[in-house]
């Protein structure tokens, strides 16, 4: 069943071309998340094949990751917001909360960002507290296209090169993914570090 759902995608976006790839990052960064590798794994593959480019597949997929960010970022920033202000006493979320969230985002607003964009299951989550914060949307777009755009690019490779053997794909998807873990662990240890440097 696996096999039949990885080659209808590769019929899909085939079909669809790049704005199909840019529809599907667009909708899996939004409010409707499912996994970006069933898409991006495939048009590598198709790259690989001479179908498709890569260059055009990271435009897309980061086109398409940034819209579906900034939908949830706006969602948040426009309705959110006014929601938790009206009725957040009842779910003990009162303004001095929220003010504290806009302080540690308007500090560590692009830690936080780039780092949630990498992390699987979070990925689509936290454009929803920046936008709460009200981060600033330079900051917010420059750190959500780094975070999405490594990600996007270690799945269309794995499709480029490993494709076409779904145990090897997903073997290397595992270990790329646990790899990635450690790394922001480092990366995060490292922040906080340089942060009680700064302050010492």
């Amino acid at each position: 069943m696996i096999k039949e759902l990885a080659q209808a995608l590769v019929d899909l976006i085939f079909d669809w071309g790049y704005l199909g790839i840019f529809l599907l990052m667009a909708v899996e960064s939004s409010f409707i998340p499912f996994p970006s590798e069933i898409v991006l794994v495939p048009a590598g593959y198709l790259a690989s094949k001479g179908d498709m480019n890569l260059v055009m597949i990271m435009s897309s997929a980061l086109g398409g990751s940034l819209v579906g960010a900034f939908i949830n970022y706006y969602l948040a920033l426009l309705l959110g917001r006014k929601m938790l202000q009206r009725y957040g006493k009842y779910f003990f979320i009162n303004e001095n909360a929220l003010v504290k969230m806009d302080n540690y985002f308007e500090k560590h607003g692009a830690i936080s960002t780039f780092v949630g964009r990498l992390v699987p299951g979070i990925r689509q989550l936290i454009s929803i507290p920046a936008g709460l914060a009200r981060m600033n949307l330079a900051l917010f777009s420059i750190f959500t296209a780094l975070g999405a755009g490594i990600w996007a690019l270690v799945l269309t490779l794995l499709g480029y090169y490993i494709g076409e053997n779904q145990l090897l794909l997903e073997t290397y998807l595992k270990e790329i993914t646990i790899a990635v873990l450690l790394l922001l662990v480092v990366l995060v240890a490292a922040y906080v570090y340089y942060q009680k440097r700064r302050k010492d």
